[in-house]
């Protein structure tokens, strides 16, 4: 595997944590989509 592959994934990786932080405990996808800068973070 290429080096630059293992950063993008470890980028990822982050990203998909700092998505969890973002989100509530109870997730519920009606308020996920009323609520703007939640979702602007998230995409």
């Amino acid at each position: 595997m290429h080096p630059e592959i293992k950063v993008w994934l470890k980028d990822i990786e982050l990203s998909i944590n700092e998505i969890h932080e973002f989100l509530t405990p109870v997730r519920n996808y009606l308020n996920f989509q009323k609520d703007l800068k939640t979702r602007k973070a998230v995409e």
